[in-house]
């Protein structure tokens, strides 16, 4: 079992030159601690991401780590033109040392996409036209293309990655109508909402992958599950902080959506706070509590890596810190030992 990071970089109570160094120095403290990965998310227009510009943040965080791999999760492809992205990509490869973990999307905020001319409805053919360009810039020094949205004459790629042939891939996943692809591609993903029907995902994924690749020869991707982790001396503490923390994150969530006069109904965690931890979606607790729940919901999704949550709503950095801690000296160890004895 490995344990990731997924952030937000949700807007809090301090400023943003407070709230960007907070979360560098939060990074500094997963290096340390053997995290994989940290996965930012990309949004714009919205309390929900002050990382609008994810390559400009990760930047940043690739000279604050050594260790820590680290991408957006995702790029929204329908957003940003193709060569843009390839060079940028390319650039945070080489900066990092070849650290950087890709995530690629089409964009889930019909009100973001707008905001940029683009058709929420209609942007499908958009990105998987960028996908198919980004890729094949990633892997040739020549990009040759004809689509509906892009043409491409033999333009030169001058940057190049130090992973070869190019960075793991990520996509989100929440049916498992999308699996084939991902499987079929060695494409990591992740996953929110309750564990039980992301077991289907995982199930499928797997049967899919071993049908394509040898294990022997091949490292089964990354099934990511993501969790709001709070982690205290005690739980009440704990649970009082990630219901404070939780509803300023869901407001900042559903921020666009209401200003439009669309709640939005759909997502995979409820806003009520008891509905959200009771299904596993966020485990708060003591150190003991927080071990027992999130095993359950490991065994229960059949995910192999954890993407935790510890910075979100108006937690502060002292707050998220001491969760971590926490979990780092007192929860990580014991999946660890559990992982050497089976």
């Amino acid at each position: 079992m490995k344990f990731g990071v997924f952030d937000h970089l949700d807007r809090g109570d301090v400023g943003l030159t407070a709230h960007y160094e907070n979360r560098l120095k939060l990074a500094e403290v997963y290096d340390r601690a053997n995290f994989h990965a940290y996965h930012i998310a990309e949004h714009h227009g919205t309390p929900l991401g002050m990382a609008s510009s994810p390559s400009v943040f990760l930047a940043a965080l690739a000279q604050r780590t050594k260790k820590l791999r680290f991408g957006p999760l995702v790029y929204t492809l329908s957003l940003t033109h193709p060569l843009r992205i390839i060079e940028e990509v390319c650039m945070l490869d080489q900066m990092s040392g070849g650290r950087l973990e890709l995530g690629i999307g089409r964009g889930s905020s019909p009100y973001e996409m707008g905001y940029f001319g683009v058709n929420a409805q209609n942007s499908g053919k958009l990105y998987i036209e960028s996908y198919d360009v980004v890729m094949m810039g990633l892997t040739s020094k020549r990009i040759n293309f004809e689509g509906e949205h892009f043409k491409f004459d033999n333009v030169p790629v001058e940057l190049e990655c130090i992973q070869k042939p190019h960075p793991p891939i990520w996509y989100g996943m929440s049916s498992p109508a999308a699996v084939p692809w991902a499987a079929e591609n060695n494409v990591n993903i992740v996953c929110n909402g309750p564990s039980a029907p992301i077991k289907a995902i995982t199930d499928k994924y797997r049967e899919i992958w071993h049908s394509k690749f040898d294990p022997e020869q091949n490292t089964l991707p990354f099934m990511g599950l993501g969790r709001h982790i709070v982690v205290a001396e005690t739980s009440r503490k704990a649970y009082e902080i990630g219901q404070r923390g939780f509803a300023c994150w869901y407001n900042s969530l559903q921020h666009l959506w209401r200003a439009h006069g669309n709640p939005m109904k759909s997502y995979p965690i409820p806003e009520d706070f008891a509905a959200a931890t009771g299904g596993g979606m966020v485990i708060t607790g003591t150190p003991d509590e927080v071990t027992d729940k999130l095993a359950r919901e490991v065994e229960i999704s059949g995910a192999n890596y954890v993407l935790t949550r510890f910075a979100f709503g108006d937690l502060t950095y002292t707050e998220s810190l001491n969760s971590l801690n926490l979990f780092v000296e007192e929860v990580m160890p014991k999946f660890q030992m559990d992982e050497v004895m089976a």
